[in-house]
Order: C-alpha cells, then sequence, then structure tokens
C-alpha cells in the first residue's frame, strides 16, 4: 500500500514537473530548484521528529499512557486527547511525533485520532496568535464551535473502521 502511494505521489510531482516544463524552462527550473530549498529545510526537522517521537515513546511509561489514553479509556480518553491537541503547540513534526509516541505508548487509535484531528483544527496558539489577528474573532470563534464536534467524530470513525 506504502509503494502505491509512493508511485502516486512520484506521478502527480511529474505531472506537475511537465505542467511546469510546458510554460517553460525557467518556470521549470524555479519550481525545482523552490522545492529542492524546501526539502532540505524540512529534512532536518522530519528527522528530529521522528527521532524525537521514538525517544518519547520509550521516555513515557506505559502504565501512564494506556488508563488515560488507552484503548479501554474511552469517551474519557477521547476527551483528554481533544484538549491535549489543542493545546498543543508547533507543527506537523511536533503534532504527528506526538501521535505516533502516544500510539508506542500504548495510546488506542481512536484517541490518537482525536488528538490530531483536534491538533489541526484548534491549536490555540495558531488561534490566537494567526487568526484572531487576520479574521474577525467572531469568525474565528465561530469556525472553532462549530468544528469543535469533529474530534469525536472522527475518533467514532476509528473505532467503527477498526484498528489499524
Amino acid at each position: 500500500m506504502m509503494l502505491l502511494i509512493d508511485i502516486l505521489l512520484w506521478l502527480f510531482v511529474g505531472g506537475l514537473a511537465l505542467a511546469a516544463a510546458s510554460r517553460g524552462r525557467i518556470v521549470l527550473n524555479e519550481g525545482a530548484r523552490a522545492g529542492v530549498i524546501d526539502f532540505l529545510h524540512l529534512l532536518p526537522r522530519i528527522g528530529l521528529g521522528v527521532i524525537g517521537s521514538g525517544f518519547i515513546a520509550e521516555a513515557l511509561p506505559k502504565s501512564m499512557i494506556a488508563p488515560w489514553l488507552g484503548p479501554e479509556s474511552a469517551i474519557m480518553g477521547i476527551a483528554l486527547a481533544t484538549i491535549g491537541g489543542a493545546l498543543t503547540p508547533g507543527g506537523p513534526v511536533v503534532g504527528f511525533a506526538l501521535g505516533a509516541a502516544a500510539l508506542k505508548g500504548g495510546a488506542g487509535a481512536p484517541q490518537v485520532v482525536a488528538f490530531t484531528t483536534a491538533w489541526a483544527l484548534f491549536a490555540v496558539h495558531r488561534l490566537v496568535l494567526y487568526e484572531v489577528p487576520m479574521m474577525p474573532a467572531r469568525v474565528v470563534w465561530l469556525r472553532a464551535l462549530v468544528c469543535l464536534p469533529l474530534p469525536f467524530i472522527a475518533a467514532g470513525a476509528a473505532m467503527l473502521i477498526g484498528k489499524p
């Protein structure tokens, strides 16, 4: 499955490269240059996040994670994961690394789904630092309120689909 996803992604990149090439060699070269620079900037962060998640998973005692976020924690674990996701600062390297570490440490898949969904939708630092200054506060809080049930819905769907 992962190989299929990799192939599809490379085909997509190839299609984008052809589209850029059709607009001229300069567009193709600038696009490739920008992509390589972004890749080189992100590569160390991704590596640190993945390695860090392994350290976090080993450092956190399973006896601490399982009662709070394990599969048996049910709705309370999903609520705690949702709050934790909303309060977790940082980008994808931090959010997904913590989710991976929680899974390795004994957290249930629905709880981790709720955590990552809440992190993606409600990161408080992003709401306060970016969204409220750029948009009317009423719109930001309305968006957050409307999205409030989504981590619970996503966790419920994860429960129905089954263990990954």
